[in-house]
């Protein structure tokens, strides 16, 4: 049987944790900081984990995590 390509975006974006479950950074934290609140940006520094069936989508794009 061939090796599986893993997603190359995938690869870049989401990480694993421990326990198996997959995280990414939240949205909204590059640019225009100045406007956003202190404990909105705090919660910005975070990651954030999936339910189960976004998980499920994401474990088949990295069969080698």
């Amino acid at each position: 049987m061939p090796k599986l390509k893993s997603d190359s975006s995938a690869k870049k974006r989401f990480k694993f944790s421990k326990r198996g479950k997959v995280m990414k950074k939240k949205a909204g934290a590059r640019h225009i900081m100045e406007h956003k609140g202190k404990n909105r940006k705090l919660s910005l520094r975070k990651r954030r984990t999936f339910n189960k069936t976004e998980a499920d989508v994401i474990k088949r794009l990295l069969p080698y995590r």
